[in-house]
């Protein structure tokens, strides 16, 4: 697990943290201004509970990393329009309220003060940021940890169902072959059952005619006048 110092001195850890800016409120309240989405160096500096100088200082020197993760100065018309949409956003007591530099102005975002987070050693704040973030990243290791064991046991569980189905597959062969020995079996019952069927259907008719000629006989016997001699 990486310590805090690591954190402090490894860009490369630094990025594996860089999306988890929930860590922020989390911590404390972050001000944004009225867009929701930025927020001046005093802002920053305010959050931390350290000066605006200390701020500045940090962000000269990482000027490029935190440039990457969204940090811009505004200037000229750039900053006239940024000026002008945060007037008509702003919820103050009228537009003398909402502070406006004179020639430039820093933004920050929110992914940009988690950066200044993980760089800022001297506030109590920027500590605790940190220590949510390796305490949280702990408990996805643990997580991890605790379901890989959770896939092993279900791997196991599945070679031995694998072993027991080799096993089952010489059996299961044997009852096919048995059940195929049965099914020949049933077709040749069934044909001699047919042959039978038919051979009485064939003694059936010979008892109808019999039963004709015994009753013809019947009434021959019954009425011999009605014999013709020939």
């Amino acid at each position: 697990m990486p310590t805090e110092v690591a954190l402090l001195e490894s860009p490369a850890l630094r990025v594996e943290q860089m999306g988890r800016v929930e860590a922020l409120d989390k911590v404390k309240s972050l001000v944004m201004l009225p867009d929701g989405i930025h927020l001046r160096t005093e802002d920053v500096a305010r959050y931390f509970e350290v000066s605006t100088a200390a701020v500045r200082r940090l962000t000269d020197r990482h000027q490029p990393e935190l440039t990457d993760n969204g940090m811009k100065v505004l200037r000229g018309a750039d900053l006239r329009t940024f000026h002008s949409d945060m007037l008509s956003l702003w919820k103050g007591e009228g537009p003398g309220s909402y502070p406006q530099a004179s020639t430039q102005l820093r933004l920050y975002t929110r992914r940009t003060v988690l950066n200044v987070a993980m760089l800022l050693r001297d506030s109590d704040i920027a500590r605790s940021v940190r220590t949510h973030l390796l305490d949280a990243e702990e408990d996805l290791r643990a997580l991890y940890v605790s379901l890989e064991r959770r896939v092993t046991r279900i791997e196991g569980c599945l070679l031995g169902v694998g072993s027991a189905l080799q096993e089952l597959g010489p059996v299961l062969g044997r009852m096919s072959q048995r059940l195929d020995s049965l099914d020949r079996k049933l077709d040749v019952t069934h044909q001699v059952v047919g042959a039978i069927s038919l051979r009485l259907t064939d003694v059936s008719q010979d008892v109808v005619r019999l039963d004709t000629r015994m009753d013809d006989l019947s009434r021959r016997l019954r009425d011999p006048g009605r014999r013709t001699d020939g």
